[in-house]
């Protein structure tokens, strides 16, 4: 057995261990509003309830191991006082994933990830209205824990509504955990669904994606897509060159003879076979291998990060 002194490990490393032993963890998806109004949206995996009378979340914002800075969140919470915990279902997890990408200040996470921003009844920040439930919160008090990076801090919440979708309720009015179809964290890229077991998904890219907003709209508005699959599709760092997918198709006559036919529906599907393999290069190569490839790329080049 492997015996372990916590100070004498390094943090990143610590950080692995306690987070593959302290799981299934349940994800809160905080969402919250900077003292201009401007909103933010992200997950933690810290996250608790610890009292029904009054109702109360906890959740930590810890501090980044990298450089010891802190999240948009915390700023917010000590800021406004408010929150929304928006819980994660199977929907919604490869958009909440993206949207735990470190945009830069002022980025709009809910526009990133394709999610759609819902009014709150009683505090500022919005709700996501994919969630199937969304608890309206005060922050009661901010505990930090430490002020070295990894560092969490304790941000006590007291619900004050509770918004649930009519659908995941069964014939007595209660939560059925099928139909909620909940996921909680695990250790590295491993998740868990609550009604089937353990599934990956990839961390979202060190270097920022170019999120579903930028993805052209023929796509979005396909039925072909769910949530999932735009969100790994904006998950991508940078676009195919028209090179790489002129090599993709002319090596494969599978796809050449899905593009022939000309059929937006059977082209679309085969992406979709892609995107369920979490292969989103080749999915983006079939999407994009249409004549109308160059007009976009030309109108989104900014979003390529590493190739001109």
């Amino acid at each position: 057995m492997i015996s372990i002194t916590p100070n004498e490990v390094a943090p990143g490393k610590l950080i692995g261990y306690l987070q593959s032993a302290i799981a299934p963890r349940p994800i809160a998806f905080a969402s919250t509003v900077d003292k201009n109004g401007n909103p933010n949206l992200s997950p933690f995996s810290f996250f608790n309830v610890f009292s029904t009378n009054p109702p109360i979340l906890v959740f930590s914002p810890s501090r980044r191991v990298r450089d010891n800075s802190i999240k948009h969140t915390l700023t917010n919470c000590i800021d406004t006082r408010e929150v929304v915990i928006n819980v994660v279902n199977y929907d919604i997890v490869q958009q909440m994933s993206l949207s735990s990408t470190e945009f830069p200040e002022g980025i709009n996470e809910f526009i990133k990830s394709g999610l759609t921003p819902l009014p709150s009844d009683i505090v500022k920040p919005f709700r996501v209205s994919e969630s199937p439930i969304q608890m309206e919160c005060i922050v009661n008090d901010i505990i930090p824990l430490g002020t070295e990076g990894g560092a969490g801090n304790l941000i006590i919440c007291e619900v004050v509504k509770i918004h649930i979708n009519e659908a995941i309720l069964d014939e007595n009015g209660i939560v059925d955990q099928y139909k909620i179809d909940l996921v909680s964290r695990l250790g590295n890229n491993w998740y868990s669904r609550s009604n089937q077991g353990l599934f990956e998904v990839p961390k979202p890219l060190s270097n920022i994606g170019i999120g579903v907003d930028a993805i052209p709209e023929y796509i979005k508005e396909s039925k072909i897509f769910d949530g999932n699959d735009l969100g790994k599709l904006g998950n991508i760092e940078c676009l195919p060159t028209t090179e790489e997918i002129n090599i993709f198709v002319s090596g494969n006559f599978v796809i050449k003879g899905v593009l022939s036919s000309d059929d937006d529906k059977k082209i679309q599907l085969k992406a979709k076979e892609y995107l369920n393999n979490n292969d989103v290069l080749s999915a983006w190569k079939v999407l994009l291998a249409k004549n109308n490839y160059g007009s976009f790329r030309k109108s989104k080049s900014s979003w390529c990060r590493t190739t001109s």
